[in-house]
Parts: structure tokens; C-alpha cells; sequence
């Protein structure tokens, strides 16, 4: 019997196989896409939880804690590369700096185990009301706790291994972090059928019926077709980040993009974040000038990547959209990058060990318009904000009650070049699809390096760029109009869920024990 095997594990073992375990996680994301290995590792530490009820509040965060860190140093190692490569670090200082982020990461599933621990020992709860009820419940509360604290770095949250299996169909509803709850409790199906040999089969009713829902609401339309299909050129340089910032390849750059994006017209032209390589006050005027007279003349709308000078040393990460009108349209990134876009309070001294250029950028809040594109309405987004689903929902919704509406297309602006030929790529490709379900609108994406990609409203990669490769991808996107629930509602049913599911428990057992 697996519970009296489990039993007879010291900590020490448990620990050891979490951290492979939590490692093996990683195949579960992009590029692997090996989700079934996440639900069986899952359900091995949540039966190793019901497995041990004497380890104590202090013994079972090391267990939790154990599995998010094999998950988070493994899965987030490419970081290595930009401090090594590119920040002139030794690999020792940059592994011990990853694991030091790996660490902080992990509290907080740590967290979620020891909360579920206090719970039970609090209030009596039965193996199965932790199990199917209060781990998950916990898993909800603390990934979005992640999210949140600091900024947030919500990179590899469980839902996202989830865009394409079965589940997918609850992220419209639910967004990544109920999808990551609900993937969760399917894993406590499974330790239940194999933990309880006379009620096994009740685990197993419920992950089945769990992922029968979910294959059923992928068939839903949250959204509706709007106005007539683009052509869209999305382009990728592929311009080393060693050579980008160097004086004497400047001029390069501008004049590859610049060709890239003036060699054919589409509705939709876009390049990369920061394509245009230095400040906007230093670049040439007859350089944008040209581009906005081929956007006249070729009736195309043009999406460039560029850092703002707003004088009194303000600056933004922004994209500029030139059109056929004289207007020239502006976003200014929001959710910036620690330590690469501001430096925490308290972390100069990191900062100044590396060599990186790093700059202080100003935020201009969420709310921002979208860009009009013919009858489409279109919304960028720059490098990792796309990995806050909640802040493009509150755009949408916003939008929504303005006249015009809310966006009906998703851009994605990246430059992933300090990461290398890394798995970062197809990681941050899977969190755009993750975008795609949840607002029920297609997600444009064009990058330095890859991944270079047109997602489709179910979250389906239609094409895509070779990674690494000087290119430009040409194709079509049709607009989508409408509110997916998670759009309504954000976050607040699965949080609200996974607090009521738990109160209701801990109600139903005490008065079950009167």
C-alpha cells in the first residue's frame, strides 16, 4: 500500500525527492509541455502531506518549500545568462543570486503548505478535507500572493503548463491562477484514489470530471469575431545584446529596422521593444519622420519600440504607432522590470556589481488607450507585462466603458536577447497563449530573438518565427470583441472561491464535531 510506503520516508528523502520532483516540474511548461509530470509530482507531495501529520508546522514548509525551489532554479537558470553573458558576473555570484530569487519564490508555496498544515491541526480537518479542499484552496491564494508582493514574478505559476491541455478551457472563467487551483485539485484526485483504497474511486470521479468540464468549455466562444481581418509583419532583428548598445552599431540597427519595417506594407507593422537603440532625444528627425511618411503612403500602421527622453531625466519604456493621420500614438510600459527598468530600494550595490546598462524609467499607471487600426482596436504590451493577466484585464474592462471600446487585439513587444538560446523563449511565448485564453483576443508578439508569433483567441500558435533568426513574420489576425468572465471579474472568483471552499470546510467540520 503507497500511504504505508510513504509513512515509513524520513523528511530528509521526502525533501530530496521534492526538489526532483519540483525540477521534473519544469517539463511541465514550455517547450516540454509534459503537463501530466506536473499533476503526478504534485500529487507525491500532497501525499507525502496526509502521509505525515506528525511532521510538524516547521517540517512541512521544508517539504513545500523543497518542491518550489527544484521548480524555480531550474526554471528560471536562463537569468544566469544575462548576468554572466552580458553583466560581466562569475557564474558563482549569478547561481547564487538565481538561487536566492528561487528561494524567495518558494516561501511562498512553502507558505501554502504550511497554511494547510495549520488549518488541519486547528481545526481537526479530515486527510480528504485537506486534500481535496484545503491545499488547493492554499496553492490559489498563495501563487496570486506571488503575483502581488514586490511587484510580483509570477513566472511559472502552475496554470500556465495548462494553455494547452484539457484544463485550458477554465482560463477565460478563471485566469492562470484559479486554472493553477483547479490543476491542484486534480492532483489531490489522484493522491485520494491512490491513498484511499475504500473510496479511491471518488479522487478519480473527480479529476476525470475536472478535465471532462474543462475539454467541454474549450468549445465556448467568450468572444465574437469584429470588423475584417489584418495583415500584420511582425519583425524579429535577432541583434545580439553585446552589439545593440555599442556606438558604432547604432546605425545599423536603425537602418535594419527601418528596412524591416518600410520592405512591404501590412495593417499592422511591428518591431520589437527598444528597437530603436538610444533615447528618443537622440534620434536623428528625419528618421521617424520617414517612417511616418511611409505609413502615409502606405496606409500601414507602424508599432517601433523605443525609449522617451520627457526631459528633467524622465524616461519610458514606450511604443510609438504611426499611422496614415498625423497623430502619433503612445504607450508608456507600466509594469517595470526589477533591477533592469528601476532599482529596488536598498539594492544599488547589486546593481553596481553588474555591468548592464540599467536605467530609472518613469510609470505612467495601467490605464492606457489602444490604438486604432482601421476597424480593429489594437493594445500593446511590453516584454514581461503580458505575465500580469489581472492589469491587461483591468485595461479591457476599462476600455470597455469608453466609446470606442476595449482593444480587440493583443501586442506583445519583447526583447529576450539577454537570455540567449534558453527556454525563457518558449516560456514567455506559453504566457502570451495564457493572455490569448483569458481575454479571448488574439496576442501579436514581436521580439528581438523569438519567440516572434501570431496567437489566435483560443491561445493556438498559428505561426512563428525560428528563434535566433533575422526574420520578418507575415500573416493575418482577426479582431475579437467582447468580455470573457475573467475580464469582467479579474481574479476575484477564484480568490473569493478558494477562501469560501475553505470557510465552508472548516464551518461544516465544527459543526460536524459538536
Amino acid at each position: 500500500m503507497l500511504l504505508a510506503r510513504l509513512k515509513q520516508w524520513s523528511l530528509l528523502r521526502a525533501c530530496l525527492v521534492a526538489v526532483l520532483g519540483g525540477a521534473l516540474n519544469v517539463l511541465a511548461f514550455a517547450p516540454f509541455f509534459m503537463w501530466p509530470i506536473q499533476l503526478l509530482s504534485l500529487a507525491l507531495m500532497f501525499a507525502l502531506f496526509v502521509a505525515h501529520p506528525e511532521w510538524n508546522k516547521k517540517q512541512i514548509a521544508k517539504l513545500g518549500f523543497s518542491y518550489a525551489f527544484g521548480t524555480m532554479s531550474v526554471g528560471v537558470s536562463w537569468l544566469t545568462i544575462a548576468m554572466t553573458r552580458y553583466g560581466g558576473m562569475p557564474w558563482v555570484l549569478s547561481g547564487i543570486a538565481v538561487a536566492l530569487l528561487a528561494s524567495y519564490m518558494a516561501l511562498f508555496i512553502m507558505g501554502a503548505f504550511v497554511f494547510a498544515r495549520y488549518c488541519q491541526q486547528r481545526w481537526k480537518l479530515s486527510d480528504g478535507h485537506v486534500l481535496m479542499v484545503i491545499l488547493p484552496a492554499s496553492w490559489t491564494l498563495f501563487e496570486f500572493l506571488r503575483s502581488s508582493l514586490f511587484t510580483g514574478f509570477p513566472w511559472l505559476s502552475v496554470g500556465y503548463a495548462h494553455a494547452a491541455s484539457p484544463l485550458s478551457g477554465y482560463a477565460p472563467i478563471f485566469g492562470v491562477y484559479g486554472l493553477g487551483g483547479i490543476a491542484a485539485l486534480c492532483a489531490a484526485g489522484l493522491a485520494w484514489t491512490v491513498l484511499d483504497t475504500k473510496r479511491h474511486w471518488q479522487g478519480m470521479v473527480v479529476a476525470i470530471t475536472i478535465f471532462a468540464a474543462g475539454w467541454g468549455l474549450q468549445s465556448v466562444d467568450w468572444t465574437h469575431v469584429h470588423g475584417q481581418p489584418l495583415s500584420v509583419r511582425l519583425a524579429q532583428g535577432n541583434i545580439d545584446k553585446g552589439e545593440k548598445f555599442s556606438v558604432e552599431f547604432i546605425d545599423h540597427t536603425l537602418q535594419l529596422y527601418a528596412k524591416m519595417m518600410t520592405e512591404q506594407r501590412a495593417d499592422i507593422i511591428a518591431v520589437p521593444e527598444t528597437a530603436v537603440p538610444i533615447l528618443s532625444s537622440q534620434v536623428p528627425p528625419e528618421y521617424l519622420q520617414g517612417l511616418q511618411q511611409y505609413a502615409q503612403r502606405s496606409d500601414s500602421h507602424l508599432f517601433v519600440g523605443i525609449a522617451m527622453d520627457d526631459g528633467n531625466n524622465k524616461y519610458s519604456n514606450s511604443v510609438l504607432g504611426l499611422s496614415s493621420t498625423n497623430t502619433v500614438y503612445r504607450y508608456d510600459k507600466h509594469h517595470l522590470v526589477p533591477f533592469g527598468e528601476f532599482v529596488p530600494f536598498g539594492f544599488r550595490w547589486f546593481v553596481n556589481m553588474m555591468k548592464i546598462p540599467l536605467g530609472e524609467f518613469s510609470n505612467p499607471g495601467v490605464i492606457q488607450p489602444a490604438m486604432q487600426v482601421k476597424d480593429q482596436r489594437v493594445m500593446p504590451n511590453i516584454c514581461y507585462e503580458d505575465l500580469f493577466g489581472d492589469e491587461i484585464a483591468q485595461q479591457l474592462r476599462a476600455q470597455h466603458q469608453e466609446p470606442t471600446g476595449a482593444a480587440t487585439i493583443l501586442l506583445n513587444m519583447s526583447n529576450l536577447a539577454w537570455y540567449g538560446d534558453s527556454i525563457a523563449m518558449p516560456q514567455h511565448l506559453q504566457i502570451s497563449q495564457m493572455r490569448a485564453l483569458e481575454t479571448g483576443r488574439p496576442m501579436l508578439r514581436s521580439t528581438n530573438t523569438g519567440a516572434t508569433a501570431i496567437i489566435d483567441h483560443k491561445g493556438h500558435v498559428v505561426s512563428q518565427l525560428e528563434f535566433l533568426k533575422l526574420g520578418t513574420l507575415s500573416g493575418q489576425v482577426q479582431g475579437m470583441q467582447g468580455l470573457t468572465p475573467y475580464i469582467r471579474f479579474g481574479d476575484w472568483p477564484s480568490l473569493i472561491l478558494a477562501l469560501f471552499s475553505m470557510l465552508a470546510t472548516i464551518v461544516l467540520v465544527r459543526r460536524q464535531s459538536r
